[in-house]
């Protein structure tokens, strides 16, 4: 069984949208030579970036496992890793990670080394054509709107794509509610559940 390969989006159509938005012709490759091209390119990844710095449910792992070498005992940070913190329900107050010369840092002990695997809570830097297409849609809109100030600045435009950048951010959300299954009492995976009022807590304010 064959699929429809215009159900999979690329930067080049992405670019090709944007371009469209602020009355420009389409283009049949990423040629960085050209001006507008390489202004509407960058200014999608950027977005791309933005974004997905949210933590949205397709590019969020909790409990994800980091094994230190078995030498140097270090960690190598991923370059694709957009945001990382230790578990709270695994680690707690144990470490307190940052991302220093390319490697896991912990600021609590001033080490490299850790003596034990880290669970720890990822968000993902994903390829755009790796991204749900709601999610797509409103990058997309939201860098034609910012492309828009940068290329042409005509007010009535910016302000009828500040109106679609809404509106796909609204489908956005909509899929991020459906697809991650929340509720008032927290995720499915129970890893951040309601908890409620506890006289200790207020008190240790």
């Amino acid at each position: 069984m064959s699929f429809p390969t215009y159900a999979v989006s690329t930067e080049l159509d992405a670019v090709n949208q944007i371009l469209s938005s602020v009355g420009q012709a389409p283009v049949t490759t990423l040629d960085l030579q050209n001006p507008e091209v390489a202004i509407v390119l960058n200014t999608l990844r950027e977005i791309n970036k933005q974004v997905q710095s949210e933590g949205w449910v397709f590019n969020t792992e909790r409990e994800y496992h980091f094994t230190p070498d078995s030498v140097t005992k270090e960690i190598l940070f991923p370059y694709n890793i957009l945001q990382l913190d230790t578990n709270r329900y695994y680690h707690y107050s144990d470490y307190d990670v940052i991302r220093r010369n390319g490697k896991l840092y912990d600021r609590l002990n001033h080490t490299y080394q850790f003596n034990e695997p880290i669970k720890g809570d990822v968000v993902w830097y994903f390829d755009f054509t790796d991204i749900p297409p709601p999610v797509q849609a409103y990058i997309v809109a939201r860098a034609a709107r910012m492309c828009s100030t940068k290329i042409i600045g005509d007010a009535e435009i910016n302000k009828l794509l500040a109106e679609q950048e809404l509106q796909t951010r609204a489908f956005a959300l909509e899929y991020e509610c459906n697809q991650g299954d929340y509720s008032m009492f927290g995720f499915r995976d129970g890893q951040n559940y309601y908890t409620s009022y506890s006289p200790y807590q207020a008190l240790a304010r």
